[in-house]
């Protein structure tokens, strides 16, 4: 499947063969030392690097030295201890996060070299899972990034229900939102509204960052649920009742200031509310797509799709 996803974004046959050793890799570890877990593989869209990321996740026992771990030679298990530091050398970016109790996550991504020098990068850095409900082959939710030199701009759009219906709900939002994307966002959503009419309809966030003052403007419709999770404060994004297509009330954008040292969360209710990413020491300044795929294992409801996209500085944590 990762190879699958790899060739289905051109990447050269070498960075297929990569993205094919990590997989392999990170299936043996989570077997081997926690009995089991999930690999989420997902495409890089072009204008956030490009490329294929792997989520391995698990809900193992844990790894008490994750620095020792990653030393070639080093094994629990009587193994040669290679796999870990294979992955890391094979990756572009490697990061991983370990709990004790509570499990590990490791997240690899091998770049496209060809869309690699993306604009996006130099502001932020954002990972996220979007994901169908068991039984469904498309996921009636959907989510896009896309910035300029001045402002990033984000939607999370999740379609009534599931599968097809919903699928086709959210996807025209995010087409509509592509093509103004910097537009102000009582217009987006009001945009949006009418777009959707003829779909079953869908819960939409829209996001807007200005680059310089570091100003989050923020305009929901539905269950989309925001977050500002900072190190000592969390501050709620405000989302209004209805449904893009069908009802709105009232558009209400709201304005936030976004600390330096705090990570933005988005998610669809595929996920429940009730996280603290205090429960997780450091996790907070790891890579934003380590912060979406423990969210999205350790809150996931399972009866619906799911989304959690998670944008935090370029220039923070490690890559």
């Amino acid at each position: 499947m990762a190879v699958a996803i790899a060739a289905s974004v051109a990447m050269s046959d070498v960075d297929q063969g990569r993205v094919a050793l990590i997989a392999t890799e990170a299936a043996t570890n989570l077997i081997k030392h926690a009995g089991g877990g999930e690999i989420v593989v997902r495409s890089v869209p072009t204008e956030l690097g490009g490329g294929v990321e792997l989520l391995a996740l698990d809900r193992g026992p844990g790894i008490v030295d994750v620095g020792k771990s990653l030393r070639d030679g080093f094994s629990t298990t009587g193994t040669a201890g290679n796999g870990l530091g294979a992955i890391r050398r094979l990756s572009d970016e490697f990061d991983m996060t370990s709990t004790s109790n509570i499990g590990t996550a490791i997240l690899a991504r091998v770049r496209d070299k060809q869309t690699a020098g993306s604009h996006q990068k130099r502001y932020w850095r954002s990972g996220a899972v979007c994901l169908p409900v068991a039984g469904e082959v498309v996921c009636g939710d959907a989510w896009v990034v896309m910035t300029s030199a001045e402002q990033t701009s984000i939607l999370v759009a999740d379609g009534l229900g599931h599968g097809l219906a919903a699928a086709t709900a959210s996807g025209e939002a995010v087409r509509v939102f592509r093509g103004m994307a910097h537009a102000p966002l009582e217009r987006i959503l009001r945009d949006l509204h009418s777009a959707l009419r003829p779909t079953r309809g869908a819960a939409v966030a829209v996001t807007t960052v200005d680059h310089s003052t570091r100003t989050l403007q923020y305009a929901g419709i539905g269950n989309i649920a925001g977050v500002i999770a900072g190190p000592d404060k969390r501050q709620g994004l405000v989302s209004l009742n209805g449904t893009l297509g069908h009802e709105l009330r009232k558009i209400q954008v709201f304005e936030y200031q976004w600390p330096p040292e705090a990570v933005l969360v988005l998610h669809s209710d595929g996920l429940a509310t009730q996280w603290d990413l205090h429960r997780y020491p450091g996790l907070s300044s790891r890579h934003p797509g380590l912060i979406a795929g423990v969210l999205y294992r350790d809150f996931r409801r399972g009866r619906d799709d799911v989304t959690v996209l998670a944008i935090r500085d370029r220039d923070e944590g490690p890559s």
